[in-house]
């Protein structure tokens, strides 16, 4: 970290912040006791120096960390907060994208991680569409032969150069 000011400055003002919590016991600080809150903190102070300091590459793992504390907070905070594996693959994809934009890699992976995490958030409001697209593959899947049939006649009558 070539400018360490921005990074720094919010790690020890979110520590100080942590142990205030820690020694009084105030309503409003109540959520930010815990080891989630260390995800926040330092989350939080590598998003800002990547932004301030153009630092791009700490993007991936500044999202990871302060979109996993939040995570676990809100889940603490809300009973009806998903819990479920699907909204951290969902905080992956995000973390991927943020640093695909800056970073002009990782899009792809993005990409997949939405789509995984659609995918366990909402299978049971699509489990329908999911038994259509199982039954057609099982369908499909008793044929794989004709592949290497096919591909064998391909072979053979095609001209040799």
């Amino acid at each position: 970290m070539k400018k360490n000011g921005m990074f720094s400055g919010i790690v020890l003002i979110g520590l100080g912040l942590y142990f205030f919590a820690g020694q009084f016991s105030l309503p409003f600080f109540k959520f930010f006791q815990g080891w989630p809150a260390l995800f926040i903190i330092f989350g939080a102070a590598l998003l800002a120096q990547a932004y301030s300091a153009r630092e791009y590459q700490h993007l991936f793992s500044g999202t990871l960390l302060f979109g996993f504390g939040l995570q676990f907070i809100l889940v603490q905070l809300w009973r009806g907060w998903p819990n479920e594996i699907g909204v951290f693959f969902l905080i992956v994809a995000l973390a991927f994208l943020l640093s695909a934009r800056k970073m002009k890699t990782g899009l792809m992976q993005s990409v997949l991680f939405f789509a995984l995490s659609f995918v366990i958030l909402f299978s049971e409001r699509f489990a329908h569409v999911f038994h259509i697209i199982e039954t057609s593959i099982s369908f499909i899947w008793k044929f794989w032969p004709l592949a290497f049939i096919l591909f064998g006649v391909y072979i053979l009558w095609t001209k040799k150069k």
